[in-house]
């Protein structure tokens, strides 16, 4: 009972490990006739080329981009684009104020959203609102500054008096309509929104005329009293009604810091306080110069945690819940450029990466045979199996959430070759010690495990860390390497458990193996082990040709054990008639 149950542990583990790869398989190919996806995983930039998009600043007139806005930006802009699940991709800067990001393949709607919008988000007091008239766009011409007289002369129009540009009172808060002057009302009587197509730059301290995004209604609203840079936190979700019941629109729950909730607290303390009925009890949320939501305040937000709904679905919800949770750009930018840009390496280097890859496999090969004979296959074997795991599992990732292969992720499985082959060298090496204690192929196999094991786990969980410390710390490629190094560390340890060993388990009851042939490499004669098979003992005597191998293994032994021992020879060398034990 106690030699089978070992051999049925090994093929559980190896059903298991068959269940997992045929899963993969089954996934994949399934993703590949119903969906989009692919055998082959996607390359990165550097080995497939991709989307080159260079944003250029909007700035008011006489502003500059300071160094610290340029590098917010980047490591903003690019928190987004991993947000999106592309990897691999790059963000850097051009120049004094440009920023290039170079994309691998052709990204997507969503993709692009998240990058060319800034997302720069003020919270405006509504001021004035009215519905756009379609008669609008159809409106007749102005008249010309000049007319003719009725003798055919010339003559010049009389100038319209000049709109008053000043307020006629201060304002004494955001919500006052003394903003409102005769030069701001006639800019708006006279503004189109189908030319507000880009970001609008306006100063916070000022009223701000925009529509929003369907073009429906044109706004004047005040200056800005809340911030989207104090914005800590947002996420996206359904709605739910004040009895919790789902309402079925999509939203988006920014969190406030301190300053924010202050402000916005504030805020809404003034606007559900007014009289008046619609708009001057509305806010703007503004969103790139655009109005994307302007509710009515039915009570006072002090919490810090208010809801921005709108004409979402499912997925721009997300799109601004991730802008504003990895934070608002601290200026606006505009596409200047999108163009498509080839690999910067290409298939050359990734051949000679494989190549490379391949000869570090072959003398894996070749040195597990040199030294242990016919046990070397299952190290090939063993490898074989991380391979075709380690491949559907990248497979799977580049469907799934956007993975792709670069040079340094290539680097980084050639380099894991070495490390998987570590874990098995550790374990034929402690089963050969517990044949040279004396122990059979079944027990040395058992005891060499429990040895091993904690061993192997010690190496990878270090291997494992290390790969997290640099795939935390670090960006772009390296992040690749760091990404595969550590998917390999763990599919190592998967395939030690659930293939090495169960294979060793189940070659130790063969006789080829259980004998100890000499091409095996589990010869205990050859190892210096006290004794082989069934009880059957060597005697230990230290001539010139045996001291130097069995030295080691005499000294580990009892008095006892060397007693019988000697004893056994002894009867060995006297019963040699033919007759076997």
């Amino acid at each position: 009972m106690a030699r089978t149950t070992p051999v049925k542990n090994a093929w559980r583990a190896i059903v298991w490990l068959t269940a997992l790869t045929v899963g993969l398989s089954v996934l994949i190919g399934a993703g590949s006739i119903f969906g989009s996806a692919s055998w082959a995983p996607k390359l990165a930039l550097d080995l497939e080329g991709g989307t080159q998009i260079v944003l250029a600043p909007q700035l008011e007139s006489g502003q500059t981009v300071t160094g610290e806005q340029l590098a917010q930006a980047v490591s903003i802009i690019r928190d987004r684009v991993d947000a999106s699940g592309v990897a691999e991709a790059e963000v850097t800067t051009q120049g004094a104020s440009n920023v290039v990001v170079s994309i691998p393949g052709v990204p997507d709607e969503e993709t692009l959203n998240r990058i060319q919008s800034s997302a720069k988000l003020e919270f405006r007091p509504v001021l004035y609102t009215e519905v756009v008239s379609t008669a609008t766009a159809e409106a007749t011409p102005e008249p010309t500054d000049s007319a003719e007289t009725p003798d055919g002369e010339s003559a010049t129009a009389t100038p319209e008096p000049t709109l008053a540009t000043t307020p006629t009172a201060t304002p004494t808060d955001a919500s006052d309509l003394n903003w409102i002057t005769e030069a701001l009302f006639d800019e708006y009587s006279n503004f189109d929104c189908a030319a507000l197509d880009a970001f609008s730059v306006a100063p916070a301290a000022e009223p701000l005329i925009t529509c929003d995004a369907d073009d429906a209604f044109k706004y004047i609203l005040g200056p800005v009293e809340v911030e989207g840079s104090t914005i800590t936190d947002a996420s996206s979700g359904l709605i739910s009604s004040s009895q919790g019941v789902s309402t079925g629109q999509w939203g988006v729950f920014p969190t406030f810091n301190g300053e924010g909730t202050k402000d916005v607290a504030a805020m809404t303390t003034r606007l559900f306080g007014f009289d008046q009925t619609d708009p001057r009890n509305r806010f703007g949320i503004v969103l790139d110069g655009r109005v994307i939501s302007a509710p009515t305040t039915q009570g006072i937000i002090t919490g810090g945690n208010p809801q921005i709904s709108g004409s979402f679905d499912q997925d721009s919800a997300k799109v601004l819940a991730d802008q504003l949770k990895f934070g608002a750009l601290p200026i606006g930018f505009e596409v200047q450029s999108n163009q498509t840009i080839s690999a910067t390496l290409g298939t050359t280097q990734l051949n000679s990466g494989l190549i490379a890859g391949l000869i570090g496999l072959l003398l894996v090969v070749i040195y597990s045979l040199f030294q242990y004979r016919l046990l070397g296959l299952v190290t090939v074997a063993s490898l074989v199996v991380a391979g075709v795991l380690t491949y559907l599992v990248i497979a799977y990732l580049s469907w799934r959430h956007g993975y792709r292969l670069s040079l340094a992720g290539v680097a980084g499985l050639i380099v894991a070759i070495g490390f998987t082959a570590d874990s098995f060298i550790v374990y034929f090496e402690r089963i050969r010690d517990e044949l040279r204690d004396g122990r059979s192929l079944t027990g040395a196999v058992e005891a060499g495990w429990k040895r091993a094991l904690r061993t192997i786990f010690a190496a990878k969980a270090v291997n494992l860390l290390s790969a997290v410390v640099l795939f935390v710390l670090a960006v772009g490629n390296v992040r690749g390497f760091a990404l595969t190094l550590g998917l390999t560390t763990v599919i190592d340890v998967l395939v030690v458990v659930l293939f090495t060993h169960p294979m060793l388990q189940l070659l130790a009851t063969t006789k080829f193996f259980a004998s100890g042939h000499p091409i095996s490499g589990l010869d205990p004669r050859a190892l210096g082990a006290v004794y082989r098979g069934r009880a059957q003992f060597r005697t230990p005597v230290a001539t010139k040709a045996t001291a130097g191998a069995s030295r080691e293994a005499v000294r580990r032994q009892t008095i006892a054990e060397r007693k019988a021992a000697e004893l056994a020879g002894t009867a060995k060398d006297s019963s040699s008639d033919g007759k076997e034990s």
